[in-house]
């Protein structure tokens, strides 16, 4: 897979910034039940413990019994930024997020404390940040990195979100995330 320089991935972002400010599309689910593994499914489960049910984030060492890392529950990203670094959907899930949403993901849109609701279940975005990792600058190119951690692209949080499970309930791709109060 040739990766995009900075010029192409920067020539995408208007296409990114159009992302609905609400009511975005679930396009894909993620569950990665070990490290380096991925499920993309149609249905999954959130829970305010487990995060999405079957993924590995609960037995990653992080999870276990640390209310700080409730923080790092799941993450989102917006899916018009993982078809930008990815190209292919078959490889979006290299990103290793778990929801990859059609919606603006900005700090301005979003901000910590914000709540979704997708499917049944509700999400509160958190204030750690969502940066990339050297396995993503792997998968999709230093520039890519680069391009995400930005000061722009930190700005629309590009790389994606944090957040934490609020309600349980039962997830679905297609079912829209809607901002939802507390």
């Amino acid at each position: 897979m040739k990766h995009l320089a900075r010029n192409e991935l920067e020539a995408g972002l208007a296409h990114v910034r159009a992302s609905p400010s609400d009511g975005g599309l679930l396009e894909m689910l993620v569950r990665r039940p070990r490290t380096d593994e991925r499920e993309v499914l149609e249905v999954g489960t959130l829970d305010v413990e487990a995060g999405l049910v079957g993924d590995k984030w609960r037995n990653s060492g992080r999870g276990k019994d640390s209310a700080e890392h409730l923080d790092m529950q799941l993450t989102l990203m917006n899916a018009r930024v993982a078809a930008l670094v990815a190209g292919s959907r078959e490889r979006w899930p290299l990103a290793g997020d778990q929801l990859y949403v059609d919606l603006d993901l900005s700090h301005d849109n979003l901000p910590p404390g914000t709540r979704l609701t997708v499917g049944e279940a509700v999400v509160e975005v958190t204030a750690l940040p969502h940066t990339g990792c050297r396995k993503f600058s792997a998968r999709f190119g230093a520039d890519a990195i680069r391009f995400v951690n930005s000061k722009q692209g930190r700005r629309l949080n590009l790389r994606g979100i944090n957040a934490r499970v609020v309600e349980s309930g039962i997830i679905r791709v297609g079912d829209i995330a809607r901002k939802s109060q507390p």
